[in-house]
């Protein structure tokens, strides 16, 4: 009897099915027959490029284009908004170093402000491929521009950085400031600019001084070295009044102010003799100038004059004599007068006489 032969089992590694590899073939095309077809329908990068670049008009041999000018507007944004960041960024790092004077940190934000402005403008112009050598036609009427039109704006330029290097003035000093009508009042520097320096007075009104006229003219600088101001105050007595007695009513009245120092201590000084008054002047020493000086001065006045009328002491008025120049005319007017004085006095005791007998 014959024995069957054995099949032998089908091993579980054995290739796939023609059937199933026919499937997986067509799936594949498809898939590059989707992106093949998208790929036309879709611009890339460099398509959209030449399509702006193609957009333009040719002048010589400058093309001028949509994505010339896009270009240069990107450019441009770019280099504004790298710059300020870069100036922020600077003033934060220098706002930390404590060792810096506050006239020393304006000078080195407004240095690296410069050298930033001046490393992005240069950046951008590599990136547009300008030749700067195109412009060597125009630096000769460039310069002579900036020597005529632009002379006073690089000349404050030049001012503020000296005076800033010079640290003769700073934020927060309380300099002497000329109106155009010639009235002097005293301001706080606020703020030292490339052009001006910004200055507020009591009456929060606000100057912009250029850096040359400080430069050019006088200044009166009440805290360059040293805070401390001596305040004036002009007195004057009757000359029937005890003078030791008004000198310490007056030195009391300064020492009552809250804001006179009581070292360098408040002194009055006698000036002299005056036509209708004997002439005294509190001196008095504040440290805050920029809270103002007449407050002061007002205070201490309204003290001394509560002093005065406690212990008698007269504030004069002025007295004139009258000199009267004689002629005619003056001589008939006194004659008139004394006629009608002698008149008057005639009819007095005839009027008093019918009154009686009334």
């Amino acid at each position: 009897m014959a024995v069957p032969a054995l099949i032998p089992a089908a091993s579980p590694t054995a290739s796939p099915t023609p059937v199933a590899a026919t499937q997986t073939d067509d799936a594949v095309k498809g898939a590059d027959q989707i992106r093949d077809a998208v790929s036309e329908q879709s611009m890339t990068i460099g398509q959209i490029v030449d399509w702006l670049d193609s957009m333009g008009f040719t002048i010589g041999d400058t093309h001028l284009s949509l994505w010339g000018v896009l270009l240069v507007i990107m450019v441009i944004a770019g280099v504004i908004v790298f710059a300020r960041l870069a100036s922020k960024g600077a003033h934060i790092a220098l706002a930390r170093m404590t060792r810096l004077s506050p006239t020393q940190s304006v000078l080195v934000e407004k240095l690296v402000t410069l050298a930033v402005w001046a490393f992005a403008i240069m950046v951008g112009v590599d990136l547009l491929g300008i030749d700067l050598t195109a412009f060597a036609v125009f630096s000769g009427a460039l310069g002579l521009a900036i020597g005529f039109g632009l002379q006073k704006t690089f000349g404050n330029l030049i001012a503020g950085m000296i005076l800033l290097m010079d640290r003769s003035i700073k934020p927060g000093d309380v300099i002497a400031v000329t109106d155009m009508a010639g009235n002097e009042t005293f301001g706080q520097i606020r703020k030292i600019g490339i052009r001006a320096i910004s200055v507020t007075t009591r009456d929060e009104r606000e100057y912009l001084i250029p850096n040359e006229n400080l430069m050019i003219n006088q200044v009166e600088n009440w805290s360059f070295s040293s805070r401390n101001v001596r305040i004036q105050v002009p007195v004057g007595i009757s000359y029937s009044c005890d003078i030791h007695v008004a000198e310490k009513m007056m030195l009391e009245a300064a020492q009552a102010c809250k804001r006179v120092l009581e070292l360098p201590a408040p002194s009055v000084w006698l000036n002299g003799f005056g036509d209708s008054s004997v002439d005294f002047t509190i001196h008095c020493w504040i440290r805050d100038p920029e809270m103002g000086v007449g407050n002061v001065r007002s205070e201490v006045l309204k003290k001394l004059w509560d002093l005065f009328k406690e212990n008698g002491i007269e504030i004069p008025f002025p007295q004139r004599d009258i000199n009267l120049r004689r002629n005619a005319q003056f001589d008939r007017l006194v004659e008139a007068i004394a006629l009608r004085a002698e008149t008057l006095q005639r009819e007095k005791p005839r009027n008093s006489g019918d009154g009686e007998r009334g």
